[in-house]
């Protein structure tokens, strides 16, 4: 059985947690007990998808993440806490960290740092995306004992699925339309190397984490992926498993990105913080000489045959 017996997860059916989830189920029996803390307002809508999840043996909690009663209740008997909370609720882990710390129960605790890596270089520091989780950082690690909770923080790139859309209004800033063969590169031809993970594997390496725990994974940050590639690999597998008609091409310089990254934030446009992830990436602020996925039993992982393979099926249902 897993060090972590029983686990609480915040965030359990949305766009990253659901797939968490779907990697723990399956290793059920690895585990005690499996919870999930989930609000009112998602008890009602997703009622059909909790009473799934109930009937695979997951108990589900309703509640408030700011009610700080109804967190203690929750965390009873709770050894391990995975938080998979959205980028505009990161700073409610605060409290979350702080009740798990003064709990006689819960022992860990990994943040919701599934994407970029904030800490990446001195640069990282005053990039704007990067502020709240900064701050979850900080907390955990200068106001918490580690006698009291230990940490081990997911980092695992940009989500490959995400990486390959065009954002909208900015397409400048990089993507592939399938259906209509279209791509904007960015950065120069055979240059602008970028590590990703897709969504489901974000899910196999949370679970590995939880199966593997060691004195070197925790306490850390483990930088983790699916595969590293470039735009112009992307846009030859896409060719090789589309073939037929030839591609509009074209590309952004890392330049003209942060031209338009600058130009957004002036504007308070709602893409301004893709933009600043994107030249992130191109300036290769992904990229490692090694992988801590060897660190988590070095599970089996998606490349990126699949992850076209994907997209294009996805296309072709729309």
């Amino acid at each position: 059985m897993s060090l972590a017996k029983n686990i609480l997860i915040f965030g359990a059916t949305g766009n990253i947690g659901a797939f968490i989830l779907d990697a723990i189920l399956p290793e059920r029996s690895q585990f005690g007990r499996v919870v999930i803390f989930t609000s009112p307002h998602t008890a009602e809508t997703k009622a059909a998808q909790l009473n799934k999840l109930k009937e695979q043996g997951v108990e589900v909690i309703v509640g408030s993440a700011e009610d700080e009663n109804a967190v203690k209740a929750a965390y009873e008997g709770i050894d391990t806490i995975i938080s998979a909370l959205g980028r505009n609720a990161l700073a409610q882990q605060i409290p979350l960290i702080r009740l798990a710390a003064a709990s006689t129960s819960v022992k860990w605790f990994l943040p919701s740092e599934y994407g970029t890596d904030i800490k990446y270089g001195p640069a990282s520091a005053n990039e704007k995306p990067h502020q709240l989780k900064l701050k979850v950082r900080a907390y955990i690690e200068n106001e918490i004992s580690r006698d009291d909770l230990a940490y081990s923080y997911v980092v695992t790139g940009p989500f490959a699925e995400m990486y390959l859309n065009l954002v909208p209004g900015k397409e400048e800033a990089g993507g592939w339309d399938v259906k209509g063969r279209r791509a904007v590169l960015l950065g120069e031809k055979g240059k602008g190397e970028v590590s990703l993970t897709t969504m489901k594997d974000v899910g196999v390496l949370v679970l590995n984490t939880l199966l593997h725990a060691t004195a070197e994974t925790r306490n850390a940050a483990l930088c983790v992926n699916s595969f590293t590639t470039s735009p112009d690999q992307i846009q030859a597998e896409f060719e090789r498993q589309l073939g037929g008609q030839p591609w509009d091409v074209s590309r952004t310089s890392l330049e003209k990105l942060r031209e338009a990254e600058a130009a957004a934030w002036e504007a308070g446009h709602p893409a301004a913080t893709v933009l600043t992830l994107r030249r992130i990436w191109g300036e290769g602020g992904t990229l490692y000489e090694k992988r801590a996925n060897g660190l988590i039993g070095e599970p089996k992982v998606m490349g990126l045959e699949d992850v076209v393979a994907n997209e294009i099926q996805r296309v072709s249902k729309l």
